[in-house]
């Protein structure tokens, strides 16, 4: 049985895996490009008054629910 080293040696093993890899073979790093979709638009608006009431009204829909079923335990 003969054990084989982990890292051949790059006079005898073919290429891509021993020697150098010539400029032009491989893609570069980074891309040059930017990844944006689109124009720039910034947000003009946030929340909506709506959804915002909603979420406020189910929050103390719970926090009350929560309130009163820890009186009703203490009674």
């Amino acid at each position: 049985m003969s054990a084989h080293a982990p890292d051949p040696d790059p006079r005898s093993t073919p290429r891509p895996y021993g020697g150098g890899v010539p400029p032009g073979e491989t893609p570069p790093g980074e891309s040059s490009t930017g990844s944006g979709a689109g124009p720039y638009r910034p947000l003009t608006r946030g929340w909506g008054k709506g959804p915002l009431l909603v979420i406020c009204l189910l929050a103390l829909a719970v926090a009350l629910f929560f309130l009163a079923y820890a009186i009703m335990l203490n009674i």
